[in-house]
């Protein structure tokens, strides 16, 4: 009996042309991205296309492309265009097609082993260490985003806390743990105390003030007041611009605080803490280097192609003794493909790792430090820009101050209504912001993490604002 054939071309020359009209159609689809709407919906034939029988026999690479040029790419989520405001997404850019494309075709396996894909994370590591003055033997990990990335420092805090017997005894007979963080602060700080088995009611959540900075007295009160209920604080959340509005905490003080009292100091730094690229804006974030640990994302404000994020931890030795432990299967080698230790695996709970450091490594090298920091600084001038068209409208309130590249404001009309513009506008394919909550009121959120967005952009946002603002309140 013979083996069957392998999965690669029958015909490379055939593969290579259906593979050069593929790279053709995603370029063109990125080229030509802003004359299109910025989103639209599924429509009932695309639905339907993917509700197809399972693929038992083969189907061409001209019928898949036609699918995917039919009910894929005219209805992604809309983020590549110039008019994506809402959450906090990355715009990607033409040239990350290029590493994904040598990610497919090497297929590295990331988890350890010694070959050059493990060596681009290691450099990669050595250029983040530098940008943001860590120790030079401080350990990294290209994570998928800062969702895991938080889940990999808060089991190394919870190590430091509790010793290494934590992973094999659990938290049973352990002192209660308790962490800080603020009432803008990230969800993933809350969903990484529930999946360790700490509860999110261990992470206590403190008060803002009129800028939306962590309260520091409050702080320190709920610190005291744990210590004194014969709970065991350990670790303290600072977040470098939230999600709603693009607020810093004081780093500083909370650096000085778990400094006092003992405390690991995170930062979530997921879009923000990248403003170490742009002089101007450092300043918030020096105390960055006096953290224990750091999660930020390079697909959201460096326009890495998703998913690529990041976790820095300040001491080795407590990242890897959070997650290192070999079978015999994986043991350690001085010589051969088994070396180049220590593994990826052993500072994260991933051994099959894609070979995401690769798109990071070419887009640094590729566009470099300085031009991505100017293109950080051009999305904070702005919202300062749109903020001032808003506050010279009379049919408009900002409800939050513009500390970065997030402007919050309101048509002057009921939730319903601002909630109606908002829904209008992406069906409409004119723009794409999403809503928030300000002191209770919904607000019309603009958030600019686009290297594409223009100063026209903003202009056409507002005028379909106030169209729509006035066609609603009509109706109502």
């Amino acid at each position: 009996m013979s083996d069957s054939p392998s999965l690669d071309p029958d015909d490379w020359t055939a593969f290579r042309a259906a593979a050069h009209a593929a790279l053709d159609a995603a370029i063109d689809h990125i080229e030509g991205r802003g004359d299109a709407p910025v989103w639209r919906a599924p429509s009932d034939a695309s639905r339907s296309a993917f509700t197809a029988t399972l693929p038992l026999a083969p189907t061409t690479p001209e019928a898949i492309a036609q699918d995917i040029a039919a009910h894929i790419l005219p209805h992604d989520v809309g983020n590549t265009h110039p008019r994506f405001f809402g959450w906090v997404h990355g715009s990607g850019t033409a040239q990350g097609i290029v590493p994904a494309m040598y990610e497919a075709a090497i297929n590295a396996n990331l988890g350890g082993r010694h070959h050059a894909p493990a060596l681009v994370e290691k450099q990669l590591r050595d250029w983040i260490v530098e940008i943001f003055g860590f120790p030079a033997a401080a350990s990294g990990l290209v994570v998928s985003g800062t969702s895991v990335a938080t889940l990999i420092a808060l089991s190394a805090a919870r190590l430091r806390a509790l010793g290494p017997d934590v992973r094999r005894k659990g938290l049973a007979d352990a002192p209660r743990l308790v962490g800080y963080t603020s009432a803008q602060a990230h969800s993933c700080l809350a969903r990484a105390f529930d999946m360790l088995g700490l509860g999110t009611e261990a992470l206590r959540i403190i008060p803002v003030d009129d800028v939306f900075q962590m309260n520091i007295k409050a702080l320190k009160d709920a610190i005291d007041a744990d210590k004194a209920a014969g709970l065991r604080p350990f670790f303290v959340a600072g977040t470098a611009g939230s999600v709603n509005v693009g607020a810093f905490d004081d780093l500083s003080a909370l650096a000085d605080i778990c400094a006092e009292h003992g405390l690991w100091f995170h930062v979530d730094g997921a879009f923000g803490a990248l403003t170490q690229l742009v002089p101007e804006l450092r300043p918030r974030v020096a105390a960055i280097a006096r953290a224990d640990s750091l999660a930020f994302d390079f697909h959201k404000w460096l326009h890495v192609t998703y998913d690529a994020g990041y976790i820095l931890i300040r001491n080795e030795a407590e990242h890897r003794g959070a997650f290192a432990e070999r079978p015999d299967y994986l043991a350690p080698a001085t010589r051969g493909l088994a070396g180049g230790n220590p593994w990826p695996v052993d500072y994260g709970p991933e051994l099959s790792r894609g070979f995401r450091a690769l798109k990071i490594w070419y887009h640094l090298r590729l566009f470099g430090l300085e031009r991505l920091g100017e293109k950080i600084a051009d999305n904070c001038a702005q919202a300062r820009y749109l903020a001032a068209r808003v506050d010279a409208q009379p049919a408009l309130t900002r409800l939050a101050p513009v500390s970065l590249n997030i402007c919050c404001f309101r048509y002057d009309a009921s939730d319903a209504v601002n909630d109606e513009i908002v829904v209008l506008l992406q069906e409409r394919g004119i723009a794409a912001p999403s809503t928030t909550k300000i002191d209770g009121q919904t607000a019309i959120r603009v958030n600019i993490t686009n290297h594409r967005t223009t100063r026209a952009d903003l202009d056409a946002l507002l005028a379909a604002v106030l169209d729509i603002g006035r066609e609603r309140s009509a109706k109502t």
